[in-house]
């Protein structure tokens, strides 16, 4: 995922040569630096897909040996490499980044992610009004929201997600039971491959790329993201989205009911 590129102009009444000539310097650096995260990303996703074969055969020849607990051990150890290379590989720049902005019903996206979710057990409740319509690729704002509905069942015990319409734009909050996030640590979890130590269980700790992956969708949509702490214990996420005029532009095409119950949707939850 892109980190949003801002690029730098000065009034047209203030234009010296100076200035001129630090505008385009900065905008060519960033735009350097961004294709060197990018190359960097790449080069990550392609190192962890030539994984995949010899993390296969490393399976096969575990599963031939004779030593029970042994065995076991080699294959739990096996299934968490395998989760990390899905997870790298769901972080790294792919299709939904070419994919085009559409009007998308988000009342119906969010409640059908919450939905599939306490279809599988989980315990995931939705609230808030129907017909709240933004302007996104719904590919990845699922991906975005199912990141975070993920993690709140899988540190918090439970997902308490509901939607608020404001004057200009849509608010998601996504609550859990859990021990919530010390101040010091809220933006570092944002921060790719970053885990808090207590996240490093490898029964339920991820590889540290569920937050980055979402902050960086809401951010490539005009939005935020921001954590807190409840007063009762756990953690609140505040998902804000814009819903004024002329967001996409020519992008757009006519509203979407998108439920997200689409099979194959990688999640790269943390």
């Amino acid at each position: 995922m892109r980190a949003p590129l801002w690029i730098i102009e000065f009034d047209r009444c203030d234009r010296s040569p100076q200035k001129q000539m630090a505008m385009r310097a900065f905008n060519r650096m960033q735009e350097r630096l961004r294709r060197f995260n990018d190359d960097r990303t790449r080069m990550i996703a392609a190192m962890s897909h030539d994984l995949r074969t010899p993390l296969t055969r490393l399976r096969l020849r575990a599963e031939l040996v004779e030593d029970h607990d042994q065995q076991q051990k080699m294959l739990a150890d096996l299934d968490m490499m395998g989760r990390m290379i899905e997870s790298v590989l769901s972080f790294a720049p792919d299709d939904t980044e070419h994919e085009s902005r559409s009007l998308v019903d988000l009342s119906a996206l969010v409640e059908g992610i919450c939905q599939n979710a306490d279809d599988a057990g989980e315990p995931v409740t939705f609230s808030g009004p129907r017909g709240v319509t933004i302007s996104c690729r719904p590919t990845a704002m699922r991906r975005a929201i199912s990141n975070l509905v993920g993690n709140a069942v899988k540190y918090g015990r439970s997902s308490t997600v509901s939607l608020i319409p404001e004057a200009d734009r849509a608010v998601v909050t996504v609550e859990d039971e859990g021990p919530g996030i010390p101040r010091s640590e809220r933006e570092k979890v944002f921060e790719p491959f970053y885990r808090i130590e207590s996240s490093r269980d490898p029964d339920t700790g991820g590889v540290g790329l569920g937050l980055s992956v979402a902050r960086s969708i809401i951010w490539e949509h005009g939005g935020d993201i921001v954590l807190s702490n409840r007063k009762g214990g756990g953690l609140s996420v505040r998902l804000e989205l814009p819903t004024g005029p002329g967001l996409g532009g020519s992008d757009h095409k006519e509203v979407r009911n998108v439920e997200a119950r689409d099979p194959g949707v990688d999640n790269a939850s943390d």
